[in-house]
């Protein structure tokens, strides 16, 4: 099964870093995981067909609401999961980023399991060891760094605790 995840992978990565998927993406893909998620009860995700995928719950830096946030994430080898304000490239830094800065303790819901969990941002000398592991899982990542024209906001989600079932 492993060989026919990387085979797709292989093939899907490069279409994923065109203008039209990045200019789509953003509008077709949430919309589709927001269904998906009410429909499974958060247990199937559809980037988690291809890649490792959390949905990030925080509370907004401004609003004060709870918000939910669909993301791909790499582990770490440490038991935490890194996670890469991309944007699609685009020119800002995506909402649930202000959120961690703002409130750095959130929680995640990976395959059904609830857990807690504090944002620590990646320090500088740790990106490039940060941004190989996301890349050895999706081949050419950041490049939506490069794309941006800024510098995307890199964090480890660290347990607080067990996890929980939803």
């Amino acid at each position: 099964m492993t060989r026919v995840v990387d085979a797709v992978r292989a093939f899907i990565a490069p279409l994923t870093r065109t203008r039209l998927f990045r200019r789509i993406g953003p509008l077709v893909l949430p919309p589709i995981e927001a269904v998906l998620s009410r429909l499974t009860g958060g247990h199937v995700q559809l980037s988690a067909l291809l890649v490792p995928s959390l949905i990030l719950h925080t509370i907004g830096a401004k609003s004060g609401e709870p918000r939910d946030a669909p993301l791909m994430y790499t582990p770490d080898g440490q038991g935490r999961a890194i996670v890469a304000g991309t944007n699609f490239a685009g020119e800002r830094h995506p909402a649930w980023t202000a959120n961690l800065l703002a409130n750095p303790d959130a929680a995640i819901t990976v395959r059904g399991r609830w857990m807690p969990v504090r944002a620590l941002p990646v320090p500088a000398d740790e990106r490039d060891a940060a941004w190989a592991r996301i890349e050895a899982q999706w081949p050419g990542y950041r490049g939506y760094e490069r794309d941006s024209g800024r510098t995307v906001r890199l964090f480890r989600l660290q347990p607080l605790r067990e996890a929980t079932t939803v």
